[in-house]
């Protein structure tokens, strides 16, 4: 299907999406996770893809996203193992933004998506898309996509210097979600 078998899949969000993950996250709910530009996951979560071992290949966006997100290596590691990797190492190889003590995933996610929703949206989804889009292009055609995107937020990119310049948010205080 061209949307992907979970139905959006092959859609990029228009904002920022977070996972809240707990126990086991294997197969198509990993592909789900890694469709999400965040992932928060509990110390018990397990990660990876174990179809491998019955021949059921991926195909919701796995080969795709998740080297672009740990690294080739590490992904063909996973991939063509079938390898369950803990959240952990999950997290030290970059695939999960954040561990948090069991049964705190859903909090922590939705404390995370405030925090994110209290930023300037227009710059915020600006630097999402250019990122996003950028990722793979060579370093002056993403440069050309980064000043696009933020020319349309200049106004809003304007008050916010100057709010800093004003002594806003000095010595990284409100800085981080």
């Amino acid at each position: 299907m061209p949307e992907g078998p979970l139905g959006f899949t092959r859609l990029t969000a228009s904002k920022p999406t977070i996972a809240a993950i707990s126990g086991w996250c294997l197969a198509g709910g990993l592909e789900l996770a890694l469709w999400c530009d965040l992932r928060i996951a509990t110390a018990d979560a397990k990660l990876g893809f174990p179809e491998r071992r019955w021949g059921v290949p991926l195909i919701d966006g796995g080969t795709q996203r998740l080297p672009r997100i740990i690294g080739m290596g590490r992904a063909l590691d996973m991939i063509l193992s079938g390898r369950i990797v803990s959240s952990e190492e999950a997290c030290d190889m970059g695939l999960v933004t954040e561990v948090v003590p069991d049964g705190r995933h859903l909090e922590r996610a939705l404390e995370y998506a405030e925090g994110l929703a209290a930023f300037p949206q227009e710059t915020m989804l600006a630097d999402r898309r250019a990122a996003i889009e950028g990722f793979g292009l060579p370093l002056e055609e993403g440069l050309k996509l980064e000043a696009e995107s933020a020319l349309p937020t200049r106004e809003v990119a304007w008050r916010g210097a100057a709010r800093f310049a004003g002594g806003e948010g000095r010595g990284g205080k409100g800085a981080g979600v």
